[in-house]
């Protein structure tokens, strides 16, 4: 109780601003936005329960403010339209909050990269849905989910919810049960980090197949996630003061907030877009522990690095798991990178996949010309593939040194493009490798970070 209290009272206890924005022409969605006094840059949208066919616009909408005002949060509360069934409602409007709130960032003094989604009960699964299914314009920074619906299955969620977002019908679809429990669609990488608050007793919304279930898949997936369970205070208990554990709920949320801050509004933004080398395959924690997460701790808050890998893509697009094909790719264009670097061609390297080596020069070209048509003009820097120490998977070092590590430097001479060596540079490394010899080990993914972040300053 004390440290929430010494929390908030460091900061200004405010609301500067008080501003209404229609979401839609008849203002039956709009968001209602607190700005404080001294903005830090964090924005906060508010998703209120109600079980998806009403809200709770005070205790989990409205009392919110305040708490966040006096942190220099900017608050927005969420009336979103009830789905009756047409899910596209609820979702659109949530969506268009987002973008509404990044398109005014300059105007309500936000940081467009951390603007975050809260949501309780069914505003929860709200919140979840934009965090796992949304593109990246409209996908939040992180979430926060209080007592979540994340379960579509009536049973082992809660019923009405499901019912009135998916429609009588789409509970007989299984597939569409499936797409919208959201513990499904968590991605490595992608998905934002999350805190997650709840109680033991809710017997409404249960735990363990809802919040607990959501954690679990951001956990195996390396995601950056926290979860706490109290261990009485039913569901629904949002801000109100008699909840037994309201001031430790605040202190724990307060902390979190602190230690999730997002990246300086003007940083250098870098993309690293790989395979499963970038993505930190085999590295618990790649979130934190793989190369580009390395990268970002040498580089410091200068600069802001985000990890596109996705395990077992290639560069040709008649491989077999074509990279271009991929939501991460569509979100390293969508985060309009100011650097770039590519390290693929290690998949490309197996027999199914070179025997298409034709199209290996074409397919980088075309990524090259992509990232070279965004509106940022980034700069790109290619990588040649690490050494492949043992021919796993078919994959096959001499295809990589007298292949694909030729056409990587032509196409870098004819784009005038940085090229790094990788595979000279991390020829004696060995030592750092995983056991299938393919893929660095938290070891090797900082010595990865450090030939990259030297290459990148002494061009600076």
């Amino acid at each position: 109780m004390m440290l929430a209290g010494l929390a908030l009272q460091s900061v200004v206890a405010q609301t500067a601003r008080k501003i209404t924005v229609n979401l839609t022409d008849d203002g039956k969605a709009n968001i209602v936005g607190y700005l404080p006094v001294q903005p830090t840059g964090k924005a906060v949208v508010g998703c209120p329960g109600g079980g998806y066919s009403g809200l709770s616009l005070q205790n989990e909408g409205h009392d919110w403010a305040d708490y966040f005002n006096r942190q220099g949060i900017a608050y927005f509360v969420l009336s979103y339209r009830m789905p009756h069934g047409d899910r596209t409602i609820p979702v659109g409007d949530a969506q268009k909050s987002i973008r509404v709130v990044r398109d005014s960032a300059d105007v309500w003094g936000i940081n467009p990269y951390d603007v975050g989604i809260m949501g309780f009960s069914a505003g929860g699964h709200l919140a979840s849905t934009i965090s796992t299914h949304s593109e990246f314009a409209e996908r939040p920074d992180f979430s926060i989910l209080f007592y979540p619906v994340i379960s579509m299955n009536e049973k082992e969620t809660h019923k009405g919810s499901c019912v009135n977002f998916l429609g009588s019908e789409g509970q007989k679809d299984q597939q569409l049960v499936k797409l919208f429990s959201n513990q499904h669609a968590v991605r490595r990488h992608l998905t934002p980090p999350a805190i997650i608050l709840t109680a033991n007793d809710d017997r409404t919304v249960p735990p363990v197949t809802n919040g607990v279930a959501y954690y679990t898949a951001m956990r195996k997936q390396g995601n950056d996630c926290a979860l706490y369970i109290y261990p009485t205070g039913g569901h629904g208990f949002g801000f109100k003061s008699t909840f037994t554990y309201h001031d430790q709920m605040l202190n724990d949320l307060t902390t979190w907030l602190q230690r999730h801050q997002g990246p300086k509004k003007n940083a250098v933004r870098v993309a690293c877009i790989g395979n499963s080398i970038t993505d930190g395959f085999g590295i618990d924690m790649a979130t934190q522990q793989g190369y580009p997460a390395r990268l970002q701790r040498l580089l410091g808050n200068g600069y802001h690095v985000k990890n596109f890998g996705v395990s077992g893509r290639t560069m040709l697009n008649k491989g077999d798991l074509p990279y271009q094909n991929e939501l991460a790719w569509r979100d390293a264009l969508a985060f309009r990178p100011d650097i770039v670097i590519i390290k693929l061609g290690t998949n490309d390297s197996k027999p199914e996949n070179w025997q298409y080596n034709k199209g290996f020069t074409d397919d980088l070209q075309l990524m090259v010309d992509a990232l070279k048509a965004n509106k940022n003009n980034p700069r790109i820097i290619l990588c040649t593939p690490i050494p492949a120490f043992k021919p796993t998977w078919n994959i096959n070092d001499s295809v990589i040194v007298n292949g694909i590590t030729p056409i990587i430097n032509k196409v870098a001479k004819k784009n005038k493009l940085q090229v790094i060596d990788l595979h000279t540079l991390y020829a004696h490394d060995g030592d750092k490798m995983l056991n299938d010899a393919i893929h660095p080990d938290a070891k090797g993914a900082l010595r990865m970070a450090e030939i990259i972040a030297k290459a990148l300053k002494e061009t600076e």
